[in-house]
């Protein structure tokens, strides 16, 4: 870590799952381009090329994540400082919308991959002195959206965790925040997007509804994370922190149908709801 630059990150060693592609990949990468060794767990961590240390792991699975957390930290020397928990996936529909096994999944993988990764590192961030973990939330925790029943209840639960994990372990010296973005330019949304009758106008219509005219970047959010996991943040923790654009918490007026306040309404002219799902899968 530099002395001079508390945003540097030189010494410390990262983890980030889900961290191949999207949000994840960008952390990784700036938490590398910042001077910290970094390793990712992913499903299929191909993505995570040089610098980046990628490992196999499946984060609904304990037996992976605790294997692929020891194989991590052995690559990384024996020690873990930052822990990014960003690995997740989607869900689209209302509550009547998605049956019994998905909800089962999106939690297992939303909630409880989370859970899982952050036990088998805490042994390991106990040890360091500048230890936090962020966790990858999003808007659909603090707004209610529509046709995100699930994903929301997900995210809902991973802000409860966030501050609920920032009380047990303040005193050991661990911080705990998370990030809520908002409707993220990320692989996930791309593949909507893809799906729609008119992709370039679902588009528009997406960036229309931003109050800043467009989405968040993957590389906006992954500056927010660095920010957290780093020294610069020493005094933050139980902090969630909205990366959005001002989705959550500005009204601005209208300004007019192809404004930035973009034409009355959650939905494009496909029926595209924001999707609000930064987990760039």
């Amino acid at each position: 870590m530099s002395e001079t630059d508390p945003i540097r990150l030189d010494g410390l060693k990262a983890l980030v799952t889900g961290g191949a592609s999207g949000i994840g990949h960008a952390t990784a990468c700036l938490l590398a381009a910042r001077g910290a060794d970094v390793a990712v767990l992913d499903l299929d961590p191909s993505g995570a090329r040089a610098p980046l240390l990628g490992i196999k792991a499946d984060v609904s699975d304990d037996a992976s994540v605790r294997e692929g957390v020891a194989a991590a930290v052995d690559r990384l020397g024996g020690r873990l400082d930052i822990l990014v928990n960003n690995a997740g996936i989607g869900a689209v529909g209302t509550v009547e919308d998605n049956d019994d096994a998905q909800w089962h999944r999106v939690l297992d993988v939303n909630v409880l991959g989370m859970a899982r990764t952050s036990r088998a590192a805490l042994p390991r961030l106990r040890r360091s002195a500048h230890a936090a973990i962020v966790n990858t939330c999003s808007i659909a925790a603090t707004a209610g959206l529509p046709q995100r029943a699930l994903y929301s209840a997900s995210k809902g639960a991973v802000l409860s965790l966030t501050l609920a994990m920032a009380a047990d372990h303040v005193r050991e010296g661990i911080r705990v925040n998370c990030v809520n973005p908002g409707t993220a330019d990320t692989p996930w949304v791309g593949r909507l997007l893809a799906a729609a009758d008119d992709p370039e106008a679902e588009r528009a219509a997406l960036d229309a509804r931003q109050p800043m005219g467009r989405l968040v970047t993957a590389g906006e959010v992954a500056a927010a994370i660095a920010y957290l996991a780093s020294p610069a943040a020493a005094s933050v923790t139980g902090t969630a922190l909205a990366v959005d654009g001002g989705m959550q918490g500005l009204r601005p007026r209208p300004a007019g149908p192809a404004g930035p306040a973009g034409p009355a309404g959650p939905a494009g002219p496909a029926g595209l709801t924001d999707p609000a799902d930064p987990v760039g899968r």
